[in-house]
């Protein structure tokens, strides 16, 4: 077991499987997902590592997906791209504002793959990957079927999908496939895009807001590794958002159309006294309180306490209960982050 997974995983962790295989199509990553099944070993897939934190060395096969490709067909009011799994999604949104197809702006330097943003329903500053999705293709592991899904059968919710549930284990995904509006509007409700014009806001002023935003608050994984916002932004009930906002009248926070509460996961932790704060080699963020570094080597104990210490700091302080939104991988595969760290 001398494989190491440190440049699969942008928190940059050292842990180490058995095998890891580079898929360039469909068939290969089948191939190595069945010689692995029949040799009893467990797989994972992985895309860019964006979104993951190795918890002990992976007793198996971890496949990483490199298929590529970008379609691009027409309709009357929409284009329509056909995105390998492989793809860059940071490159991937330059490239559609570059052809002049907007729409992925607001989603602009979010880390890892195309297509791991349909398992976390990515999202940013006002827009989530259900907005632009049309189909998710997929192939069953046990049989090689291909499977096209379309967003509704994806069951999009915050940060959560079907291959989060029922597809986990039994698909991998191998395209998405993206409807942009020709009709575009800027979506500029959060963050410094509220100061820019509806009238005149072009998509490459969102882009470069966007950009602009996320590299002055969150760490360059090449510097201090991290896995984006390690946190999910927590969603209450109204009552609780009532009881909540009347001993927290300042905190920003967002009503849902189910008539339930979106809190700021950052502000919670700010609010804690936590930036900067360590557990061995890992820290919380020093300008984006969301975010967990790999500081000083950092061991996965080190982050996983660390998330400990900052869900029950918060949880005194506010009796709401922070849940990881990065999927922690264990031994044999995904484990409950939420009982790791509780």
């Amino acid at each position: 077991m001398n494989h190491s997974l440190k440049p699969w995983n942008t928190f940059g962790i050292q842990r180490n499987a058995n095998q890891i295989v580079r898929a360039d199509n469909a068939q290969q990553l089948l191939d190595a997902w069945q010689n692995a099944t029949d040799n009893g070993e467990p797989v994972l897939i992985l895309g860019e590592g964006s979104n993951v934190l190795f918890l002990e060395d992976f007793a198996g096969t971890a496949i990483v997906n490199r298929i590529m490709g970008i379609d691009v067909s027409e309709s009357a009011d929409s284009w329509h791209l056909h995105v390998g799994a492989g793809e860059n999604w940071h490159q991937l949104v330059q490239y559609t504002l570059d052809k002049g197809m907007p729409g992925l702006e607001n989603l602009a330097l979010i880390p890892g793959c195309a297509g791991s943003s349909p398992i976390q329903n990515i999202g940013a500053y006002g827009i989530e990957l259900k907005h632009v999705c049309e189909y998710v293709d997929c192939i069953e592991l046990v049989t090689g079927t291909a499977l096209r899904l379309t967003a509704e059968e994806c069951r999009f919710g915050y940060r959560d999908s079907i291959f989060k549930h029922e597809y986990q284990d039994r698909y991998a995904i191998v395209a998405v496939g993206l409807r942009l509006s020709k009709s575009w509007k800027p979506v500029l409700t959060y963050g410094d895009l509220t100061r820019l014009d509806p009238a005149t806001a072009t998509a490459r002023d969102v882009f470069d807001s966007v950009c602009h935003m996320r590299m002055t608050k969150l760490p360059d994984p090449k510097v201090n590794g991290n896995a984006g916002s390690f946190f999910k932004n927590p969603v209450i009930s109204s009552e609780s958002a009532k009881e909540f906002l009347a001993s927290f009248p300042t905190a920003p926070h967002y009503p849902q159309p189910d008539g339930s509460v979106k809190l700021a996961a950052g502000w919670l932790i700010d609010r804690c006294q936590l930036k900067g704060v360590a557990v061995g080699g890992a820290a919380v963020h020093r300008e984006q309180a969301l975010v967990l570094i790999n500081q000083d080597n950092a061991t996965s104990d080190d982050v996983v306490q660390l998330a400990h210490h900052v869900r029950q700091r918060v949880g005194e302080k506010f009796n709401v209960w922070l849940e990881p939104e990065v999927r922690f991988i264990g031994r044999t595969g995904e484990v409950s982050a939420v009982e790791a760290i509780a």
